[in-house]
């Protein structure tokens, strides 16, 4: 037997003990008769999956409409919590499987921090050209309150528990008492999670979501980013020890919650201010923990060993300074304690007095001099590893946690800046003017260092809104530091003039200062957001305008020659399709990269991907080597949306994994760029050529079906749950910009959560096939051109192995349940004929390129994963479409009605380990 059945077959005893103790808990709380249901349900789901019966299918059907309140929501809720369970079991693998990765000495697990530095070191680059890209390297991961995280916080720190359990019971040590004691309180979690309600009754609010949002930080990301710092610190400087070698802080989060006011109108200055000190409070009283932590090991005495003159001065000078009598150390001998003493009072301070420390520059100056001193006392490979992580932590993290991004929509800033030209009468009709004569005034009221704004009075207060968030900026600066707020970012971004209004009202609060000696000051990263295809396609002229003009270079020039720029997965997806979206992103970057060389600018692409494969997801390394790898260099930005959070981030072992493979990833890939001259080993022009030919077709697959089908998006409202996720509580914002119900106001996260839903999934996939199927019969010798980009280019393979992971989750015998929900037969027929054949012609077109035999054979843990979920989601979907049926026929509905819906949709979205 080999290791990988092994490791499955602890994982199946995993599930199995909680689906057993599930059972038990079902017998007790619902009887036996409710046990028999779901047991019956599944076999006969289980049967279907394995081969289909119109006796089957009509029994199951049966069983299924003749559920009757209360017993029907318990069979819903017994299968959802199936999901949490294996979930857990999942995550508990990942951390057992890497576990036994690191008891082997056979050069570390793929995408690890140990197994990459020894691939970087077969490159044989010089240490200084290495030194270098360590340098250059700069992971940015933002956390967002999209709202797909359909799991409470409650709920999820039952399954944290459930989870620290499951490791303790796999320890070879245990005893028979405390593997009894584990196994009462295993039962007792998963009671508690079968009697915790897992809906929420009302919508969260922005300071709700902020909370959620410092929880991962709180519990995991504060420990692991420099642990993966100092990993890999460790790992170059055992395997390349004829170097010194400095790692930089590359790997940094920050976040969109409290920050992100597109479309969110709860999203307020005041709000903002808020969340900015919730986020300090935090990460000041874990500087407190550690502090104290510190205290107690530094024990340190001159009676017994020598201290630097400097720190006992320090010591000294600061006592009276900044101590009552009663808050000095005791004894005086012990001088690392007496400096903490003093740090820990100055840290309290901090935002209340002047005896706080002004910044975490002062901090991290008092806690080197620390180190230092103690450390001359050690030998010198032996270095004290924890004062170190706390250096660490301040360098990281400041006072500031997390550098919150501001968004938000472009024409809400055209319409600020038009009202104050017109006050100042510039112009009456800034909006209606060409984007020449836009731009003209633009560098002319920038390149002026008088203000626009004189008076506060006869602005809209949308004007006025919009210049109190800038406002904010300022005052944030002045409070936090200038790393609280970097970035500001311009939803549909469309224009050049969209970044010169923002800069223009930024002067206005004193962000970018023009002296009247000619000096500029500017604090504030300005970032186009790129996100309908028009806008990917039109990108590069945008950013080519605006770095040909001076007022802008300028501004550039006070921002180190730096651009971000965010590029939207979703709503390209949602208006071109999944394949176009992502070849369009790649030939974007890749133009504006190229462009930005010209005028010797450096780029950060910020890639806004969601959790879903329909808005861009997939695992962080993938993400990351699926870039064109020549902008690697100058750093990525990704977003971590919704589910995303807690599945990567809860706990902190896979916490760990995730930042270690992103990291492992970066690192080697911008290795190999520098171990190379010649960029075109990277990829072949006949491969991209082909993309082009691959992408124009299915565009117009997708276009025709979503755009071209006066029915299409009926079918949609009709034949998805759209309507009832409104009502799931899951986030602050609207499902809709302007609450419209227009296509091109729908966001992308209702669109792609609904048809995960149906099973359809076709954000994720629709389209594709016919796109490859065109180019493979263009000429015989084109299936070998693909499945040698599928071997060779990571970018092809990575939206080759996604659309297979689309095709495995969706269903189409499932999906066909809901057209039923359709008012019209004939149309819901005609139009999910269309889908399913797309489906089957994609299926086999990417099983030509791969060579597999089925649908990600080159993933089986992957694979079985996904076939030990779907015959348990089966039912919840055919309940979904039975209950909604009821809901949408009765015209006052019983919140049991209502709740056995949203169970419903939290339950598939469990099972397919997806929302938005």
């Amino acid at each position: 037997m080999n290791d990988t059945v092994d490791y499955n077959a602890q994982l199946r005893s995993d599930v199995k003990k909680l689906g057993n103790i599930l059972g038990e808990i079902l017998v007790h709380h619902g009887g036996i008769e409710l046990f028999n249901k779901v047991e019956a349900i599944r076999e006969l789901t289980k049967s279907l999956r394995k081969e289909y019966s119109e006796k089957t299918y009509t029994e199951l059907k049966d069983i299924i409409s003749t559920l009757e309140p209360p017993t029907r929501q318990q069979v819903i809720r017994a299968f959802a919590i199936y999901f949490h369970l294996i979930n857990i079991a999942e995550q508990n693998h990942r951390i057992r499987r890497r576990r036994q990765y690191q008891l082997k000495d056979e050069g570390g697990q793929p995408f690890s921090l140990e197994n990459v530095v020894s691939k970087v070191k077969e490159l044989k680059l010089s240490n200084e050209v290495l030194q270098q890209v360590l340098n250059d390297l700069s992971i940015e991961l933002i956390i967002t309150a999209h709202p797909t995280e359909a799991t409470k916080r409650t709920v999820l720190e039952i399954q944290k528990r459930i989870s620290t359990i499951l490791q303790k019971l796999d320890n070879p040590l245990v005893t028979k008492k405390e593997r009894r004691n584990y196994e009462e309180s295993l039962f007792n979690e998963v009671t508690a999670l079968w009697q915790t309600d897992e809906l929420r009754h009302r919508k969260p609010k922005v300071l709700d979501e902020v909370r959620n949002g410092l929880y991962y930080f709180d519990q995991t990301l504060f420990d692991t980013l420099p642990s993966i710092h100092q990993e890999l610190e460790f790992q170059l400087q055992e395997n390349i020890p004829e170097h010194e070698w400095e790692v930089p802080n590359f790997l940094h989060f920050g976040s969109w919650i409290g920050g992100d006011r597109d479309g969110n109108p709860n999203v307020t200055p005041e709000i903002t201010w808020e969340t900015l000190q919730m986020q300090r409070s935090l990460v000041l009283k874990k500087y407190d923990e550690s502090i104290n932590e510190l205290m107690k090991r530094f024990s340190h005495s001159t009676e017994r060993t020598h201290v630097s003159d400097e720190l006992i001065a320090s010591v000294e000078q600061e006592e009276p300074k900044y101590l009552m009598e009663d808050e000095k150390w005791p004894i005086e001998s012990e001088f690392y304690r007496r400096k903490f003493a003093v740090i820990i009072k100055r840290l309290n301070e901090v935002g209340k007095s002047d005896l706080g420390y002004e910044s975490s520059a002062e901090l991290l100056k008092d806690l080197i001099q620390i180190m230092e001193s103690a450390e001359n006392h050690q030998p010198d490979h032996k270095k004290l590893k924890t004062i170190r992580k706390l250096i660490r932590q301040v360098q990281l993290f400041g006072f500031h946690l997390a550098t919150l991004d501001i968004r938000n929509h472009s024409g809400e800033h055209e319409a600020a800046v038009s009202e104050l030209l017109k006050a100042v009468n510039i112009t009456a009709n800034y909006s209606e003017l060409s984007e020449e004569k836009k731009l003209d005034i633009l560098r002319r009221v920038l390149s002026d260092p008088r203000p626009l704004l004189l008076l506060e009075e006869g602005y809209s207060k949308e004007t006025l809104a919009i210049l109190n968030v800038f406002k904010l900026i300022k005052k944030a600066h002045n409070e936090f530091g200038k790393r609280s707020i970097e970035v500001y970012l311009i939803s549909m971004t469309q224009s050049a003039s969209d970044l010169l209004e923002v800069l223009l009202l930024a002067k206005e609060a004193g962000i970018y200062r023009l002296f009247s000696d000619g000096r500029i000051e500017s604090d504030l990263h300005v970032a186009p957001l790129l996100e309908t295809i028009d806008d990917l396609i039109a990108g590069p002229s945008i950013l080519k305008s605006l770095f040909g003009m001076d007022v802008y270079r300028n501004h550039l020039n006070k921002r180190g020659n730096h651009q971000e720029i965010m590029l939207g997965y979703s709503d390209g997806s949602k208006d071109g399709g999944t394949l176009t979206a992502n070849w369009k992103l790649f030939k974007a970057q890749q133009e504006i990269h190229n462009m930005a060389r010209e005028f010797n600018i450096r780029l950060k692409f910020f890639h806004g991907r969601g959790g879903s494969l329909g808005r861009g997801g997939g695992s962080l390394n993938t993400s990351i080597l699926s870039q064109p790898v020549e902008t690697l260099g100058d750093g990525v930005k990704i977003t971590e949306q919704g589910e995303v959070l807690s599945s990567r981030y809860l706990l902190e072992d896979i916490a760990y994994r995730n930042l270690e493979q992103a990291a492992s990833a970066l690192f080697e890939a911008c290795s190999k760029v520098a171990s190379f001259n010649d960029s075109a080993y990277l990829r072949k022009k006949e491969w991209e050529i082909a993309m082009e030919e691959i992408s124009k077709h299915a565009l117009e697959k997708y276009q025709s079906l979503v755009f071209g089908d006066k029915d299409f998006l009926t079918y949609f409202n009709q034949a998805t749950p759209l309507k009832e996720i409104g009502a799931l509580n899951i986030g602050s914002r609207p499902m809709s910009r302007k609450n419209s119900q227009r296509f091109e106001d729908l966001r992308a996260i209702p669109w792609v959560f609904a048809w995960t839903q149906s099973r359809q999934m076709i954000p994720a996939w629709y389209a594709s096939g016919t796109g490859l199927e065109s180019f493979l019969k263009l000429k015989e010798s084109n299936l070998e051109l693909l499945q040698t980009m599928y071997k060779h280019w990571p970018f092809f393979k990575s939206t080759i192995n996604n659309l297979q992971m689309a095709l495995m989750k969706a269903d189409m015998a499932t999906a066909k349940e809901y057209l039923s929900l359709v008012e019209d037969p004939a149309m819901a027929n005609r139009i999910f004929e269309n889908i399913s054949n797309e489906y089957y012609r994609t299926k086999k077109v990417l099983l030509q390129i791969s060579g597999n035999e089925e649908l990600l054979a080159h993933t089986p843990n992957i694979q079985e994963s996904v076939h030990r979920r779907n015959p348990y989601v089966d039912p919840l979907n055919f309940l979904q479409v039975d209950l909604i049926k009821k809901l949408r026929e009765t015209e006052n509905p019983s919140d049991e009605l209502v709740t056995e819906v949203l169970l419903t949709i939290n339950g598939v979205a469990a099972g397919l380990v997806n929302t938005g």
